[in-house]
């Protein structure tokens, strides 16, 4: 049957997805399908959660939508407040969007309007990492530093400086200690402010956890922190995409808790609806706020859905999940059960790299040898393979190609809900390795 719906590949039609139970879809045909990477790292509570649906009906039948340029809603101004007494220190104002891009795309906006205001107008360029990658309008696909993603565009794009990943597997010299490492790998940005000429740099962007294009690559011990040193040296503005490590995945609510770093701008979203409703927010120090205050006093920014009210009664409703049920002590416990797990399955695996991450956060590298770190042949496309394999499997996992430098390397990044339970991790590991042989046969 001919779909009208422009799909994300045009020469394949998806199966039909017709419910949810747990940790599984379910497709229109009865088969059932473990969730092992939350969709994109989405649906941290499952795909049947009784209260947020039931907080979803209640606000429907009070109230769908009021538009921010004349309303407030109680369900949009209680989220700000949770946001900000769970935030770390000096984040004291929430702006309410509809997903991750939208949030990075405010981020990137508000950095610029906040040195108009605060009379630095020189102020404009943006500086990022390789590899990494911050959503897909434009300003946010500028930010990141996937090649693949970014190639198409690249007219569009504004410029923007990269500089290294903290990638510990492949960047960190044989004689050189983590924290070493990670000075040497931060002090990349002072050398890059310093070339730039560090009165026109405005912001750092970064993951604390890198997501989609490295697979559940954390900072090693103290970059972040000389990171942050570097940019108020500078008076740069720090920014942390936290869209994919963010709102618990991790075991904290924001990954950068386990960093010690309080930014100035922090963008979440994903987990923060768990895919009940589509919600991002933007995270924004007193000191951005208070600039635009009393300057202005206008932000030069919005979007339609902005605080939808639904949208921010289910945020409230997967917080009162996470914190009624003590998720983030669950994660924490079973993210180590799901490393264990990987690492007595597959640790030893001839094509496993690296087993990495944090929480139910993890990632595995797939190599061609262990010994030299070579990867496998992209022409082999092992990434879609293993996607293919898995499906097969009745999995889901969330493979990607390029992830040595945007063209060779293939991962998998797992991000199960919160709620999966020590026999579907086990399941989980199960289907995955053998869906891993399946996608390597010659």
């Amino acid at each position: 049957m001919t779909s009208h719906l422009f799909g994300r590949i045009t020469r394949a039609r998806p199966e039909t997805a017709g419910s949810g139970d747990g940790c599984y879809l379910i497709d229109t045909r009865g088969r059932r399908y473990l969730d092992g990477s939350g969709g994109a790292a989405v649906s941290c509570l499952g795909h049947s959660n009784a209260r947020v649906r039931a907080a979803i009906h209640d606000q429907i039948d009070r109230l769908a939508f009021a538009h921010s340029g004349f309303f407030t809603t109680e369900p949009a101004e209680s989220l700000a407040d949770r946001l900000v007494t769970a935030a770390p220190e000096g984040i004291a104002q929430v702006l309410l969007v509809s997903g991750g891009s939208e949030a990075v795309e405010a981020a990137l906006k508000l950095a610029r309007q906040f040195f108009l205001e605060a009379g630095q107008p020189q102020r404009h360029r943006v500086i990022a990492r390789r590899q990494s990658y911050h959503g897909n309008t434009l300003g946010a696909l500028a930010a990141g530093g996937n090649p693949g993603r970014r190639a198409l565009f690249a007219p569009l794009l504004v410029e923007t400086a990269h500089i290294a990943p903290c990638y510990e597997y492949r960047h960190r010299a044989a004689d050189e200690t983590p924290e070493a490492y990670g000075r040497r790998a931060a002090d990349e940005l002072e050398a890059e402010i310093q070339r730039l000429g560090p009165e026109t740099v405005m912001a750092f962007v970064a993951e604390p956890v890198v997501g989609a294009t490295l697979g559940a690559v954390p900072a090693v011990p103290g970059y972040l922190t000389r990171i942050r040193e570097i940019c108020d040296r500078h008076g740069v503005l720090l920014i942390l995409d936290e869209v994919m490590c963010g709102m618990g995945r991790t075991g904290h609510l924001f990954a950068c808790a386990e960093d010690g770093v309080a930014p100035d701008m922090i963008a979440v979203a994903k987990g923060l609806g768990a895919g009940y409703q589509p919600i991002g927010a933007l995270l924004v120090h007193q000191r951005i706020f208070d600039a635009i205050d009393a300057g202005s006093g206008v932000l030069q920014h919005g979007h339609t859905y902005m605080g939808h009210a639904v949208a921010a009664a289910a945020a409230n409703a997967v917080l009162d999940e996470i914190e009624d049920n003590r998720l983030l002590d669950r994660v924490r416990v079973l993210g180590t059960a799901l490393d264990s797990v990987l690492r007595d399955r597959l640790g030893a695996h001839p094509n496993v790299g690296d087993i990495r991450g944090r929480g139910l956060f993890r990632g595995l590298e797939l190599v061609a040898d262990r010994d030299t770190k070579a990867p496998l042949d992209p022409a082999r496309r092992v990434h879609a393979r293993l996607k293919a394999a898995a499906l097969d499997a009745g999995l889901l996992v969330y493979p990607m190609g390029g992830t040595v430098d945007g063209q060779a390397g293939d991962h998998v990044l797992l991000a199960p809900p919160f709620v999966i339970t020590e026999a579907q991790i086990d399941e989980l590991v199960t289907k995955l390795a053998t869906a891993l042989d399946r996608a390597l046969m010659p």
